[in-house]
């Protein structure tokens, strides 16, 4: 169901409520993977490999970082949001910018998680199977989250 289609006798205040629970329920989920992927980023510097990196992977181990770091703000923002504006009648505003910051911080996740993927190529079989696996992921991540629903999307 799309933004401009109503359930039959649903109210625009309904609307916006129904669209944020359920934009709340899709956020929940990649909260908490967003969430454990930054703690597990965040304890490498501390083991004994990571001296090993060169400097190109050491680089490349801080923008995945910052990105995971971004996609967990961007993520995490719609609750604060929320909170900053419970009861002050911001509901039309925070539901689009709610949405925004999801389709932003699921962008900086598979962004993410695919340069996670170049990294561990990288320091474990070399940079040809690095680029591989970080296309892989790319198309993985592309297919699933934007092409398969557009393809819905045009089916009907």
């Amino acid at each position: 169901m799309t933004e401009d289609h109503r359930v039959q006798g649903e109210t625009r205040d309904e609307r916006l409520t129904r669209n944020w629970n359920e934009l709340l329920q899709e956020l929940r989920v990649a909260q908490t993977g967003v969430q454990i992927l930054t703690a597990f980023l965040l304890t490498i510097p501390f083991t004994s490999r990571f001296d090993d990196l060169s400097d190109g992977q050491e680089h490349v181990y801080l923008a995945v970082l910052s990105g995971s770091v971004a996609a967990t703000a961007l993520l995490v923002a719609p609750v604060a949001m929320h909170r900053a504006l419970f009861r002050k009648g911001q509901r039309p505003w925070l539901v689009s910018a709610a949405h925004m910051c999801a389709i932003l911080g699921l962008t900086a996740l598979a962004v993410t998680v695919s340069g996670v993927m170049w990294l561990v190529f990288d320091v474990v079989v070399g940079p040809a199977w690095a680029w591989v696996a970080f296309g892989c992921s790319a198309v993985l991540f592309g297919s699933l989250w934007i092409a398969l629903p557009l393809l819905n999307h045009r089916a009907r």
